[in-house]
């Protein structure tokens, strides 16, 4: 909580944070052989969250492409029974020495396009 007794934007970002690296994890993508930067993200205070509650963080690949991939977060509050926050990212593919883009592979586009297609999403290509 900050000073006006709601949760603080920068906790906001931590929290989508977690989540991509959960996302990531899930795609096998932390084997040492890249590395990954966060170019650009963006968050949209819908409605304030304060104490007590819980946030279900959603996330998913809205765009592959070739050497990045654009994530779209969404926070739902238990208490408020609704969407109090969106947000976006665009993450880098480097190779193991981040200093070059490093485009996906075959094999892991499509285990993304495979996760995705588990909650019936398709991202833009």
């Amino acid at each position: 909580m900050d000073a006006f007794n709601h949760l603080n934007n920068v906790v906001f970002y931590r929290y989508a944070e977690s989540a991509r690296i959960a996302y990531l994890q899930a795609l096998g993508m932390f084997d040492g052989s890249m590395v990954t930067v966060l170019a650009q993200s963006s968050c949209q205070y819908l409605r304030p969250v304060v104490y007590p509650d819980t946030l279900l963080l959603g996330v998913r690949c809205q765009r592959l492409g070739r050497t990045s991939i654009v994530m779209e977060y969404s926070y739902y509050s238990m208490a408020q029974s609704l969407v109090v926050a969106t947000a976006e990212a665009v993450v880098v593919r480097l190779d193991s020495a981040g200093k070059d883009k490093l485009p996906w592979s075959s094999a892991e586009r499509a285990r993304l396009l495979a996760l995705e297609a588990t909650v019936g999403h398709t991202p833009k290509v």
